[in-house]
């Protein structure tokens, strides 16, 4: 049956070596199920459905890449997607979770018909390169922030807006203490290096007494709470369009990169760089993304961990299937979620965010029309607290500086047109 469906021989592959390859991607991203729930809480989520939803949403888009589209690639809610929803649209914008949910939704659809109509390769050719770079940077840049923000290593001043908050404190110590983890772990190319630091300072927290045993395993958590509460009719409005095109920009990118590099690494596209089945991998996460919309959880998307499982043999989507196995289980550990206090995620934050930031090396830093956009995107990203300003801010600061410097010809129509919706919508705010 196994062979019929994933056609493992074929690929030169095993059961064997599939499963195995499955259980080294999910330890490399397990972390996300102790990151996302509690970003999501600090929204106004309920916590325990929060951890259901990123498990389940994670478990369906893992089960459409392996089945359908027969593709060792992961997904679960992504970094940068789940703190924009959070401390972009909701804290920072003001919108309920509901409409933000809204958003997710309408960009998972608009992703979706994007897949279907095969636009998606249009719009990646294009939006220029550098922009692609900056606001993985830009994202990057926000990522480190919030990790430094919950670790109370920054704290808020009302003298300087920020400052060095009490670093002798055990919080932001024991974020150190993850980071530092983290960083060795995966020098030494130990690929559950960020589950490890996890558990490591968790465990470290709770024989200091800072946080309470509450069990490893317990009936799954009600869904009920956010289970269909999305807003889609809030999040038509003329002030969310910013929003629902970062949450597609962003999964835009960084699945189509994630995909290209996981098929690349595991041999899958042909001479020519091509891949088989394309339409149904581009479509897993946009389905998975309303799927997860739906329960209570932000974007869902591809993992760039995918790799490490390929790296050991993975070649099929039962490698997928055995993640999205593994979710599903994780569901009956909610009380082991619960107990992993923000501080002992901040690390992990920080790490992504480094992987992130490393973008800055392909940019052509001595052309000052490159350089300017991406500086524009990667500082204003964090400081204004939102990645859709940042991207919006981006985009308006790339044209006027190829018009400015004689290089209008290397503004495509899309730009144009995206740079005149942005500025339309900061004149109308």
């Amino acid at each position: 049956m196994l062979e019929r469906l994933f056609n493992i021989r074929q690929q030169g592959s095993s059961v064997r070596t599939e499963i195995i390859a499955g259980l080294t991607t999910f330890v490399t991203m397990v972390y996300i199920i102790f990151v996302n729930p509690p970003m999501l809480a600090e929204a106004g989520i309920d916590l325990g459905a929060a951890f259901v939803a990123t498990c389940v949403a994670a478990a369906i888009g893992c089960f459409i890449m392996g089945f359908w589209a027969n593709y060792p690639l992961a997904l679960a809610p992504g970094m940068g997607l789940n703190a924009f929803f959070t401390y972009g649209v909701v804290l920072g914008m003001g919108h309920h979770w509901q409409s933000a949910l809204g958003a997710v939704f309408l960009s998972g659809c608009l992703f979706l018909l994007l897949s279907i109509f095969k636009i998606r390769e249009w719009v990646i050719q294009a939006i220029p390169l550098v922009l692609k770079q900056a606001i993985a940077t830009g994202i990057g840049a926000f990522l480190a922030l919030i990790a430094l923000k919950n670790a109370g290593i920054i704290i808020a001043s009302p003298a300087t807006l920020v400052q060095l908050g009490d670093i002798t404190q055990a919080g932001p110590l024991l974020a150190i203490l993850s980071f530092f983890i983290i960083a060795a772990l995966m020098f030494r190319e130990v690929k559950s290096g960020v589950l490890i630091s996890i558990f490591a300072v968790t465990a470290v927290a709770l024989s200091l007494g800072l946080v309470s045993y509450q069990g490893l395993v317990s009936a799954p958590p009600s869904v009920v709470p956010t289970m269909m509460q999305l807003d889609v009719a809030s999040a038509l409005e003329l002030s969310m369009l910013s929003v629902v095109f970062a949450f597609l920009f962003v999964d835009l990118f960084d699945t189509s990169g994630t995909l290209v590099a996981v098929t690349h690494k595991a041999g899958l596209a042909d001479k020519y760089g091509r891949m088989p089945r394309l339409g149904r991998a581009l479509s897993a996460d946009s389905t998975a993304t309303i799927a997860g919309a739906m329960l209570g959880t932000s974007t869902t998307t591809s993992y760039i961990e995918s790799v490490s499982g390929v790296s050991v043999g993975g070649k099929t989507g039962l490698t997928a299937v055995t993640v999205g196995v593994c979710f599903l289980l994780m569901i009956f550990f909610a009380p082991l979620a619960k107990m992993v206090p923000a501080y002992a995620t901040a690390g992990a934050i920080l790490y992504v965010a480094v992987l992130m930031l490393q973008n800055l090396k392909s940019v052509n830093w001595d052309d000052m029309s490159d350089a300017i956009p991406v500086s524009v995107v990667l500082l204003m990203t964090p400081l204004t607290f939102s990645i859709a300003h940042g991207i919006a801010l981006g985009f308006i600061a790339y044209t006027a500086v190829k018009v400015i410097c004689r290089k209008s010809h290397e503004i495509t129509l899309s730009v144009w047109l995206l740079t005149v919706l942005f500025i339309l919508k900061f004149a109308m705010e």
